[in-house]
């Protein structure tokens, strides 16, 4: 009710001194679902306290060798949405370097045999492990693209390091290795063909592929109408052939047809942007929608990793509504962020999105479809999250469906100020996971 709304708010005063709390209430209020008034109000509130009390100076240090300021601004900068999974454990690694200092919340506890000296030895060991294992595939996948040419078509974008980076940052395990390698293949192989409908092929080319992989087993090079499209499909045909060999062993069942699938319907939602476009034909939002938040094309690179992140994932799940929603889902505002934060790089192109067309549609400012796409991100996103969280008996198993939110996040993060990847400072945060080695305070 509006007066318990006012009560609970009235309340918060006696936090106003204890910086601290103020945080921690910021950083809880960030796990909303769909219709939750209380806990945006107090998200809003929290987050406009602390960067005013940031900005004047009112925030500082507040126990011996610890600072409030540095967390807060972290907060700010990195709130629950793009806060990706190692970032945060190196930044967590890094600030709570001065091992003498224990930051009491509820309670406390020390370990008479270990100290804090030693679990964040240990923390910055296994950091440092991972990397290495990570360069490690960093460079078997450069050779991957060598031997299948894709470095030969000139028109694709090399984006190895980007597509990488979103698989080390949240499937970072040592034992998630065939999951971040299938998922950096696939999205290296998305982006080429996502260049090769955009700018690099013909008509012909694209009908070609998409029966190819239809066909799914060809004989001879006849079948080819361009040496593009053997080397798009090649590359293809063996990321799917490598992905159902390491499912198998998890799954006791073949996938690979199912994964051929996710890119059929990829590469023809693909064709029906292309010839929209081609033909200058403008499509209703419902319509583009159908075929945008597909062929952004994040099935083939999330779907695979279900099946090689441990559980099993049995085919009434996958045909299950659940799936289809998270699906759809993390697409649709994965599209839509892609839409907005490029709507000036596509209007240029001539190319439709969801903000031109809102545009057309509608009396609408350029400022107000913003808006609008904003807020119908939000409700997507939170959506997500409660499918995500919600607990279910018969359910995906939940390590499963947090691939679909942590995808989200990584694309917030790629699509925080500007359009994905022509992100340059993204290589720079990349290079600190995959390479910077974490220095402990002596």
């Amino acid at each position: 009710s509006p007066f318990s709304e006012e009560c609970f708010f009235n309340s918060l005063e006696g936090y106003l001194n204890d910086k601290t709390a103020v945080l921690e209430l910021h950083k809880a209020s960030q796990i909303i679902f769909p219709e939750e008034p209380i806990l945006e109000e107090l998200n809003s509130w929290t987050m406009n306290f602390l960067k005013q009390e940031f900005c004047n100076g009112s925030i500082y240090v507040d126990q011996p060798g610890e600072s409030i300021s540095t967390k807060v601004h972290d907060a700010l900068t990195y709130p629950f949405n793009v806060d990706l999974d190692r970032l945060g454990h190196r930044r967590n690694i890094q600030q709570y370097s001065n091992i003498d200092n224990i930051w009491t919340l509820k309670t406390s506890y020390c370990c008479p045999n270990i100290g804090n000296k030693d679990f964040l030895e240990l923390a910055a060991e296994d950091f440092s492990l991972c990397q290495s294992i990570q360069q490690k595939e960093l460079k078997q996948l450069g050779r991957w693209i060598i031997d299948y040419k894709l470095d030969k078509l000139s028109f694709a974008r090399q984006k190895l390091g980007y597509c990488y980076f979103s698989a080390a940052t949240i499937l970072y395990a040592p034992e998630l290795s065939d999951a971040r390698i299938s998922w950096a293949k696939n999205g290296v192989l998305i982006t080429v063909v996502d260049d090769f409908f955009d700018v690099g092929g013909s008509m012909e080319e694209f009908v070609n592929l998409i029966q190819l992989l239809e066909k799914w087993e060809v004989d001879g090079s006849t079948d080819f109408c361009s040496e593009q499209v053997e080397i798009l499909f090649t590359a293809i045909r063996g990321s799917i052939h490598e992905i159902g060999g390491m499912a198998l062993a998890r799954q006791a069942r073949d996938v690979s047809r199912h994964v051929n699938d996710i890119w059929v319907d990829v590469v023809k939602s693909m064709l029906k942007e292309a010839e929209w476009s081609r033909y200058k034909l403008v499509p209703t939002m419902v319509e583009y929608m159908k075929h945008a938040h597909v062929s952004l094309a994040l099935g083939p690179i999330v779907l695979p990793a279900l099946y090689l992140v441990g559980p099993k994932i049995s085919e009434e799940m996958v045909s299950s509504p659940e799936y289809k929603n998270l699906y759809e889902g993390m697409s649709t505002c994965g599209r839509l962020l892609n839409d907005w934060r490029g709507i000036q790089r596509e209007s240029d192109e001539g190319t439709i999105n969801a903000m031109s067309l809102l545009l057309r549609e509608g009396d609408r400012s350029f400022d107000d479809a913003v808006e609008e796409v904003k807020r119908a991100i939000e409700r997507e996103r939170k959506q997500l999250l409660r499918l995500v969280l919600l607990e279910r008996d018969q359910g995906m198993p939940k390590c499963c469906k947090q691939l679909f939110s942590k995808m989200v996040k990584v694309l917030h993060f790629f699509y925080m100020k500007d359009d994905g990847f022509t992100n340059e400072g993204i290589v720079d945060v990349a290079e600190s996971i995959i390479d910077d080695t974490i220095h402990l305070s002596p």
